[in-house]
């Protein structure tokens, strides 16, 4: 059970996933720090957080960049008691290692897993302060097993993976916990994003999916964010260092 002033942050708040877990964390009680880059749509996501009864504060900022991932966790410490981080900023470029850019890998590198591990850095000694809490990083299926023409992404997602259970060894006598989701493919817009040189339609893409997926069916967002709220509480006390896929068996076969 979450205290009045336990908070959680959210990096990559303003869309998909990261909208979906700051509505379900704000349901579970927590005040809830939702971050991202776009102004309009972190607006969004803090209405949808007060609609749900919590309360909303945003951070607007490249969490990419180290000083304003201190800055995040600092308005957060502020708040209240840091008790969650939920990673979930990313992106991701289409291409094979010959079709990638140096700029598009480092573009990947910086946003997938130096935001990762700028923000969890940063978490680590206000958690400490708080008595221990949970630090979730969305990985992918991508970083578990190899996607033909994401190159990059799933070198971002694998590190992230082991970033994950290093820091879960580091901390588990502190009583933080560091887990990571690894959705498959899921209903947001990442999923239909970076397809300019090869549009599809949305029912395309869909069933392009489905067609790979043992459940034959592709999820939204809230699926996911029903796995990190369960992460980020007690329920799970005993978890730590996981990188649990949510993929409807895809990566069982």
């Amino acid at each position: 059970m979450t205290n009045s002033n336990d908070v959680a942050i959210v990096t990559g708040a303003t869309s998909g996933i990261g909208r979906a877990t700051a509505v379900a964390l704000a349901v579970d009680g927590f005040e809830v720090v939702v971050s991202g880059r776009n102004q309009a749509e972190a607006r969004v996501t803090a209405e949808a957080v007060r609609s749900a009864g919590g309360t909303a504060h945003t951070f607007l900022g490249d969490v990419a960049d180290s000083s304003v991932a201190d800055a995040l966790v600092a308005s957060a410490g502020e708040a209240g008691r840091l008790r969650v981080l939920v990673n979930g900023a990313g992106i991701i470029v289409r291409a094979d290692a010959v079709g990638t850019s140096d700029d598009d890998w480092r573009r990947q590198m910086a946003v997938n897993v130096d935001s990762v591990f700028f923000v969890s850095r940063a978490a680590v000694p206000y958690l400490r302060e708080a008595g221990g809490g949970s630090i979730i990083n969305v990985s992918s299926t991508c970083g578990l097993v190899g996607s033909a023409g994401l190159a990059g992404y799933c070198a971002t997602k694998g590190a992230v993976i082991s970033l994950t259970q290093a820091m879960a060894l580091d901390h588990a006598g502190e009583n933080i916990r560091v887990n990571a989701v690894c959705p498959g493919a899921i209903d947001t817009p990442m999923l239909r994003s970076g397809r300019d040189t090869a549009p599809m339609a949305d029912a395309e893409i869909l069933a392009a999916n489905v067609a790979s997926i043992p459940q034959g069916r592709v999820p939204g967002p809230e699926e996911v964010a029903d796995v990190v709220a369960f992460l980020a509480s007690e329920a799970s006390r005993h978890v730590t260092g996981v990188a649990l896929p949510i993929d409807g068996g895809y990566t069982a076969q």
